[in-house]
């Protein structure tokens, strides 16, 4: 009895260790099936990779992964290099799901236009995102009736402004809120010139664009902010044109420009007293924070909704994408999602950056106003080693403030957007189709010129002429009179 207790009990032992390598087995299969099943979608966003870049998106995928079951690959490209590059990710057909692109970066019309493109609507009505965006942004990403892009909610208007190092405002009590035109600042610069040598006075780059009083609908080609008759013009036929490129050239000549202005790259380690930006409520901020110094703004112009600027950051999905669904998933996660948002912004909490409460009066202060958080965001050391672009991945409203901003940032933001004005063109969906072969050379005839002659480094008198040749021999005039046909029957619609 005793060795048949003994036997039964061997077979029990043997049975369960054969249960428990199943089980492990079974653990382990089903594990890597999980793994497996991740949907991978592949990004191409704009602006130079991190040094901490891999290790923000392992935990990123470690999240996603988790919440929606996708791993993300992110395929950074630099300033300089992205339309370029992009267009031949584009025409040689590489796989890919989503891409940054907008009105003057990847060309969201153009884009759009041919078919690169996914139209959204099916995959975003019943999304999150799509109901708390301002619906004038996805009014901009509409193309021939159809969403092709997922905006970016920041600032909607067109802002361009002069940032100005406080230092030298300061010391030479310069009236910087009364200096709008280009041409108010040259008693400025000349007083600069001559008294700090060591300091560019009027610092450019090659992403330097003159300011821009039109809708440029199709770039050079475009209607006046405030022109309800819906006049198209070549921009670089407009007397206010030809005048600023004709002050910078004189600014350059004088010594005002630094002269490598149009191959330069942006270096903060350059001394300067003036440059331009693009600007939005509290930029002082940012800005200032990048450079580490104190700046202070003047508004060039009064701030307008044009298509351009709401078209001013997208993230589009390919036509060709394997996974849409999961792409607008995860997009609707990214501008949904503090946790998320934050992480992809700001880096890793603990590494490079740490939270902070904001006091409680401030709290207080902005009870009821929206996009308002407990939190605010102290920069480490270390966070110069993850510093991306804060719009490119997604709207800003659901980020955390930095320390020394106001805890009703975003909620200034949405009453600036709510009470922003809108240019006459605003709305105005031009059908490339007519035009899709003449608009395609635009682009490389304006990187052939107009680096050059918005920063002043040639003679407008010899090179603007040439310009104007080219883009005549691409077929601007044809470019103008279908928009002026399509804009007329808009007009008469709305």
């Amino acid at each position: 009895m005793m060795r048949m207790l003994k036997k039964f009990l061997s077979l029990v032992i043997v049975c369960v260790l054969l249960m428990s390598m199943f089980t492990a087995c079974s653990g382990q299969e089903v594990k890597e099936e999980e793994k497996k099943e991740l949907i991978r979608l592949t990004w191409y966003q704009i602006g130079e990779k991190q040094k901490d870049a891999d290790r923000v998106l392992e935990k990123v995928n470690a999240y996603i992964g988790e919440k929606i079951g996708v791993e993300l690959t992110i395929r950074y490209v630099g300033w300089g290099d992205y339309n370029e590059k992009m267009q031949a990710v584009i025409n040689t057909g590489d796989q890919w799901d989503l891409c940054f692109t907008s009105s003057w970066a990847n060309d969201f019309m153009q884009n759009a236009n041919k078919g690169v493109y996914l139209a959204l609507d099916d995959l975003i009505r019943d999304t999150e995102m799509y109901q708390n965006i301002d619906p004038r942004f996805w009014e901009a990403a509409t193309v021939k009736g159809n969403i092709y892009g997922v905006p970016s909610e920041k600032e909607i208007t067109n802002m361009p402004m002069w940032v100005f190092t406080k230092e030298y405002v300061d010391k030479y009590n310069i009236p910087y809120e009364t200096l709008h035109s280009l041409e108010d600042l040259e008693p400025w610069l000349q007083l600069i010139a001559e008294k700090e040598p060591d300091v560019v006075p009027l610092y450019a780059t090659k992403d330097y664009s003159a300011p821009v009083y039109m809708d440029l609908i199709q770039d050079p080609v475009g209607i006046e902010y405030s022109d309800g008759s819906l006049a198209v013009k070549n921009i670089f036929e407009t007397e206010k044109m030809q005048k600023t490129l004709k002050t910078m050239r004189k600014y350059y000549e004088a010594g005002y420009v630094n002269a490598d202005a149009a191959s330069a790259s942006d270096d903060d380690s350059v001394k300067r007293f003036v440059t331009k930006g693009d600007g939005q409520p509290y930029a002082e901020v940012t800005w200032g924070k990048d450079l580490g110094y104190e700046v202070v703004t003047s508004p060039i112009m009064e701030a307008s909704i044009t298509n351009a600027s709401a078209q001013g950051a997208l993230t589009a999905v390919n036509a060709e994408s394997k996974h849409p669904e999961k792409a607008v998933e995860l997009l609707n996660l990214i501008n949904t999602d503090l946790y998320l948002r934050n992480l992809l912004n700001y880096g890793i909490e603990g590494e490079h950056w740490e939270k902070v409460e904001a006091p409680e009066e401030e709290l207080q202060a902005a009870k009821g106003k929206p996009y308002v958080y407990e939190y605010r965001v102290r920069l480490t050391e270390k966070s110069s080693e993850y510093s991306v672009p804060y719009w490119v991945q997604g709207g800003l409203f659901n980020t955390y403030v930095l320390e020394n901003e106001p805890v009703d940032k975003w909620a200034t933001f949405k009453q600036f957007n709510d009470t922003a004005s809108e240019a006459a063109s605003f709305g105005f969906d031009f059908d490339l189709e007519p035009v899709s072969a003449q608009v395609s050379a635009f682009r490389s005839i304006l990187d052939e010129y107009g680096k050059a002659l918005y920063t002043g480094s040639v003679d407008p008198d010899k090179y603007l002429p040439q310009l104007l040749k080219k883009l005549k021999g691409a077929g601007v005039e044809e470019v103008e009179k279908e928009m002026e046909r399509q804009a007329a029957l808009w007009k008469k619609e709305k």
